[in-house]
């Protein structure tokens, strides 16, 4: 027999129903499809043979999904074009785009269309919808889930932009009861506004006291509401871009109870530290905020230990003007880190400084989002599945220069940086990405 494509070297592949293992292998592709997995020597056939290099890997496409991509509304932001060039450059196959900060948010099957719309000719790599869950659409969620989101995002304080609004602890009961009907799911931003309010301060370019203003206690009391309404409606919830570790012990028992609670963390929170967060720092603003060394220790163990099921980029840019509003001041610069294409490569530097190995950087970024939103042909390389690849060097170190970074604005938190791991290729179902390659996706 002969594929498509035929790629021999060392690879993260899964053989008899077992974990993900590096071991030499070669991986065949028919379309776009993986088609068999053989040992070395097997000199499978194929119009198109790549060799890996002695440096180089192969992995399985990522999978992100929290990605803001602003588009139509704020494509000055950033868009499908560029945020999906931006991925493919960071080894990101599939993205699940948030339901705002576009105009209009995806709050409505005609809104879903619109954004569906926008994405089409321009994607470079699949792209998949979250719904939002606001106060003027509760009781009609069905039919956005209908036309093929994979969930629904709600803010339990205010989001920032004022055409999404969020649920108070009625609202979050009712959109809980609503979408226990037809086992949906909540992903939800939990922070509580009433401590936020509490905290309120006047801000500037001090660091410390932006993260005063966000205390560890608003996650804490807001995902204990969360827990609170998934035991009474047994509905499936996620938690955003935990920060805290505070709250881990509560998530802790929730998930012993068999609640169906899922948790995600972002690369940012992994890697940096307010310690090192210079005055002024805007670049590095985001909600929840970055916290202490300590809380980046505790949220690494939660990952080793299971507590914490998933790394995703929370990919939220802005314009510089933005970004940098205020000249400084944290109360008024916009709040969101730009990493979709830098994700792999910030948490593995990590992860490998704590000896932890690149397999299970892969499973958080790759396999377990892909389960998550149900997406069963990503993730893996197995047969059966998509042949969403990358060619990485895991030990070439490179230094972030941020104006060539992918993403539409030059603004990043890890300008400077040298970061471990290079992206040498990234395909889409065994072919190299590109505007129109990508698909959009629907449940």
């Amino acid at each position: 027999m002969s594929y498509d494509l035929v790629i021999r070297g060392r690879a993260l592949v899964v053989l008899d129903d077992h974990p993900p293992t590096f071991t030499d292998a070669e991986v065949a592709v028919l379309d776009g499809r993986i088609a068999g997995i053989a040992a070395p020597g097997a000199r499978l056939a194929a119009t198109n043979v790549v060799d890996l290099a002695a440096d180089e890997v192969l992995i399985p496409g990522l999978v992100d999904t929290h990605v803001h991509v602003n588009e139509p509304g704020r494509t000055e932001w950033e868009g499908f074009a560029s945020a999906t060039r931006a991925a493919a450059a960071g080894g990101v196959t599939t993205i699940l785009d948030m339901p705002l900060n576009s105009i209009p948010p995806t709050v409505s099957p005609e809104a879903l269309e619109v954004k569906r719309a926008a994405a089409r000719p321009s994607v470079a790599v699949d792209v998949g919808f979250w719904g939002g869950a606001v106060p003027e659409n509760l009781g009609s969620l069905r039919a956005l889930h209908d036309a093929g989101v994979f969930g629904f995002k709600a803010f339990l304080a205010p989001s920032g932009v004022d055409e999404f609004g969020h649920l108070d602890a009625a609202q979050l009961d009712a959109a809980l009861a609503e979408l226990a009907g037809f086992d949906g799911l909540l992903l939800v931003h939990a922070e509580d506004p009433g401590v936020l309010h509490a905290h309120e301060n006047a801000g500037g370019p001090g660091y410390g006291a932006y993260v005063a203003s966000r205390p560890d206690e608003a996650e804490v009391v807001a995902i204990a509401r969360v827990i609170a309404g998934v035991r009474r409606t047994g509905t499936r919830a996620h938690i955003l871009h935990l920060s805290s570790a505070a709250a881990l012990p509560e998530l802790r028992a929730a998930r012993a109870e068999g609640l169906p609670i899922t948790v995600e963390t972002c690369p940012h929170y992994l890697t940096l530290a307010a310690e090192t967060i210079p005055d002024g720092g805007t670049q590095f603003k985001c909600a929840p905020p970055i916290r202490s060394e300590a809380n980046r220790d505790a949220l690494w163990q939660a990952l080793v230990d299971g507590d914490i099921d998933l790394v995703v980029s929370d990919h939220s840019p802005s314009t510089p003007e933005l970004k940098f509003a205020g000249d400084g001041d944290f109360a008024r610069a916009w709040g969101g880190i730009a990493g979709l294409q830098l994700g792999l490569a910030a948490v593995w530097t990590e992860a490998a400084d704590r000896g932890i190995p690149l397999e299970r950087v892969v499973n958080w970024m790759a396999t377990a989002p892909a389960a998550f939103a149900r997406l069963t042909g990503k993730g893996a390389i197995d047969v059966g599945r998509d042949a969403d690849l990358v060619v990485f060097a895991p030990d070439e170190r490179f230094t972030v220069r941020a104006p060539s970074l992918l993403h539409k604005n030059p603004v990043s938190a890890y300008d400077g940086a040298s970061l471990r791991g290079v992206v040498r290729r990234t395909l889409l179902r065994g072919g190299d990405p590109g505007p129109g390659r990508g698909e959009t996706l629907r449940t």
